[in-house]
This record gives C-alpha cells, structure tokens and sequence, in this order.
C-alpha cells in the first residue's frame, strides 16, 4: 500500500470516532463540522472495508474490527506526537546555547533580565555573549552561522537577514556635575572643551566632525575608546565631554555624578534592533530568546521609547558618530 495515497489525518479522526462512539461528539472534539465528520467517516469505511461504527439498541458501537484496531491506532499516534516533540522539543526539556552579539552597553541593560526570564521558561538555554566587534562584524557572524542574533545598530538589507527595531535611541552630550561647560552650555563651550569618543576602528573624526566642519568647527579629540562603557569612569574626574546614546548611562554607578545636555547641533539618532538570519526562523530556542528580549526592551523606562515593529528591510546607514 502506497501511503501517498491516504490521508493520514483519517487516523485522527479515527481516534475520536472510537472515543465517542458519535459523530456530532467526536467532530467536536476535533473542531470539523457534523458534514466533515461524516465525510470523514466514509472514507475511512472505503479505506478500511468495514463499517467502523454500527449502531446497536445502546447507541453506536465500534464494530469487532475497528475495536480490535483501537490499540494500535493509539500507539500509532503517540509514536507520532513523540515524533514531532523530538523534532521540536519543549522550551522546559531544551538544552542549547545561543550565542549573541550585543551593542556594548546593550550588554548590561539586557543580559541579566534575559538569563533570569530564561530561568523561569527555559533553564535548559544558556547564553554565550560575544564581544562587540561592531554592526558590520555582527551580521557578517549571523550571515556565517558563528552566532544566532544579534543586537545591532544597521538594519540588514532584503535578503537572508531578519531585522526587527527594538528602540530609538537619541544622544546626549555628557559631562560632570560642576563642569564649566554646564552653565550657558552651548556650541562654543562644549566646543571649548576635549572630548572623549568611542570607536571600535580607533578612529578620531566622523560624521559629527564633518557637520561641524561645514559650519566652520572643529573639536578636540583628547581619548578614544573602544566601548561605551569606559566612557561615564573617564567623565567623572575629568573635564572631558562626551557624546552618549542615552541608554549607555540607564545603567552605569557614575550616572549620579555626571549631567546631560541636548547637543548644541542636530545629531540623528539611531534604531537599536533585533537581527538573525532567515535559518533562525523556526528555531524554537532563537524565537523564544527573540521574544524576551523584546519585552525586557518594552520594559525600559520610555526616554527611549521602542520605536515600531520593523521588518526585513534596506539597510537605514544609521551608526553611531565616531
């Protein structure tokens, strides 16, 4: 026997007409209609050669054969809900590490939450956090398989590469309490000043540089740094200014000690966003690490609130300026 030709789900069916003994009953159980139970009910009398259910002075009643079939069919079908929950396992029984890249000040704001929701609904997920390379290196790493997400700063383009915005992010300039910048503070101030920036290349101008040399400025590059974490130890005792996300101060212990100013020029903002690779998809372990952090996202305080439910997309170009 050729089992293209049969309907598997007949045994589904089967199943609930045994248990029954009824047809209105057994549909419902399945969610078909009286019609669809009925119809049902003749193919698998063609299918089998037997009645399947007789009616008798009590009611209907499963007839020797298909008695005799009950059983198996029952094993038959447990063997196949075994099947499936091997193929995808349950979130409480998987045992798996996900490896992430992280926005570098993302890494304190999300990692903890993550790991105490994932206790609760999945304890058997651990999480392997890589360093930040920078955008273009984390979704090189989600292209080639080397991680499962990442939380990045450039959206991936329309193609193998998933993209979901999490939050907008806006600068601040950031300072000490009683930096002589503070009061008046404006363009020629904060300009007066060295600043401090954060680039993974190492690099001492960017984009900001650029706008500000079309108006005829320029600052003062006094320390580069890879991270935006090394940055609040640096302003605390210094006279240096920075340029910060506001997030990278949500979770810093100097946060008490420095002030913020809005930038005395338009600087744009960026999306923080979700990315993976379209292989993710049906990943069990990816979605429900996706899900979290997501809602620990939702969660933030809202001075950053999360921007709209984005999609795979053309790349933004949004980063941070050097």
């Amino acid at each position: 026997m050729n089992l293209r030709n049969i309907d598997l789900n007949l045994l589904v069916v089967l199943d609930a007409l045994l248990a029954e003994c009824h047809v209105t009953r057994a549909g419902a159980r399945l969610g078909l209609s009286q019609p669809a139970t009925s119809n049902a009910l003749e193919r698998l009398r063609q299918l089998l050669g037997d009645p399947i259910l007789e009616r008798t002075p009590q009611g209907m009643r499963p007839t020797p054969r298909a008695e005799a079939l009950r059983p198996r069919l029952r094993e038959i079908l447990d063997s196949v809900a075994h099947l499936v929950r091997a193929a995808r396992p349950d979130l409480a029984t998987l045992e798996q590490t996900i490896r992430l890249s992280i926005v570098d000040y993302g890494v304190e704001l999300l990692v903890g939450p993550l790991y105490r929701a994932l206790r609760s609904t999945a304890p058997g997920l651990d999480l392997a956090v890589l360093p930040w390379t920078g955008a273009d290196r984390a979704l090189d790493a989600l292209a080639e398989g080397a991680i499962h997400l990442a939380v990045s700063v450039v959206a991936p383009g329309a193609g193998t590469l998933r993209w979901h915005s999490l939050m907008r992010e806006e600068y601040v300039v950031v300072m000490r309490k009683g930096h002589p910048a503070a009061r008046g503070f404006s363009l020629d101030r904060w300009l007066a000043y060295p600043h401090v920036v954060v680039s993974g290349r190492g690099e001492t101008a960017g984009a900001l540089d650029a706008a500000l040399a079309e108006r005829g400025h320029a600052r003062r590059v006094a320390v580069v740094v890879p991270s935006f974490l090394a940055v609040p130890g640096l302003l605390v005792d210094s006279d240096l200014i920075a340029l910060l996300p506001t997030r990278a101060l949500a979770t810093t212990s100097a946060r008490a000690a420095l002030v913020t100013r809005a930038p005395p020029i338009a600087v744009p903002g960026f999306e923080v966003g979700l990315a993976w690779h379209t292989r993710r998809d049906d990943d069990l372990a990816t979605a429900h690490v996706r899900e979290h952090i997501t809602r620990i996202v939702a969660s933030l305080p809202a001075h950053s609130r999360p921007a709209r439910q984005a999609r795979t997309r053309q790349p933004s170009g949004a980063r941070y300026p050097a």
